[in-house]
């Protein structure tokens, strides 16, 4: 069975919930020319000028080329967009959300859950193995890339060593969209076995306001007094929000 992620346009097979799609089109047909040349025209300008060069529409179109390979895949972009609001959003919804739009099935799922996954590893790489101090820009872009959009509250730990290396990268914890529950003991024990120097915690607001509550700084202080028990430093917690973040150092809640 030809691989449902293959490369090969032509060849691509429709997954269920995207038959229905492009019912319209016999499967043996070639792709029609007025698609052909509209997705080359694509390809060509963002090869040429970049993804600053597409909106955010036709990105997506290139995304779903290759999951629909027989239609005109412009009315299903602007309808993920208008669902979701912008292409960060669309990567990063829930797949059973994502099926409820009419025209997205498996392949359609699967092409956006890949650019899921790339993003949050390209991002990761730029800061596992590395001082967190001379890569806090690419930190808060990791933590934006895989937690600004998530429906619910998820809890990170960063773990350092003593030369503020970051060595671990660790969720703790998923939650509901206002709560995530954290065990400072649990954090603080897995320091002492990854024998890390230093902790940044990091958790998302759903609501996008990255505003602390009253819980979160409470949660924070408890860390920090188990922490400084055992001589572990905590150099900051990070709330992330939409489109910015809330650092407990900056704003001196540590």
């Amino acid at each position: 069975m030809t691989d449902p992620c293959s490369f090969n346009e032509r060849a691509l097979p429709l997954f269920s919930g995207d038959e229905a799609a492009a019912q319209h089109v016999p499967q043996g047909k070639r792709l029609p020319s007025y698609i052909k040349d509209h997705r080359k025209r694509l390809r060509d300008r963002f090869l040429s000028g970049g993804p600053q060069a597409l909106p955010d529409y036709e990105l997506l179109e290139l995304v779903l080329f290759r999951a629909i390979p027989r239609r005109d895949v412009k009315p299903l972009a602007h309808q993920l967009l208008q669902k979701f609001g912008d292409f960060n959003s669309v990567v990063s919804a829930p797949p059973d959300h994502l099926a409820e739009v009419a025209g997205v099935g498996d392949a359609v799922v699967c092409e956006l859950k890949i650019i899921e996954a790339a993003a949050h590893r390209l991002s990761r790489a730029r800061i596992l193995q590395r001082q967190v101090i001379s890569s806090w820009d690419s930190l808060l872009d990791y933590c934006h890339t895989t937690m600004a959009h998530q429906n619910v509250e998820q809890f990170r730990v960063f773990y350092l060593d003593r030369k503020n290396v970051l060595i671990a990268d660790e969720k703790q914890a998923d939650g509901t969209v206002d709560h995530v529950p954290v065990y400072p003991r649990e954090v603080v024990k897995r320091a002492l076995h990854l024998n890390a120097s230093a902790l940044i915690l990091v958790h998302n607001h759903p609501s996008g306001d990255p505003t602390p509550s009253d819980a979160d700084i409470s949660m924070t202080h408890q860390i920090r007094i188990a922490a400084d028990a055992l001589g572990i430093a905590l150099h900051d917690h990070l709330i992330i929000g939409k489109s910015c973040e809330v650092s407990f150092r900056a704003e001196g809640y540590l």
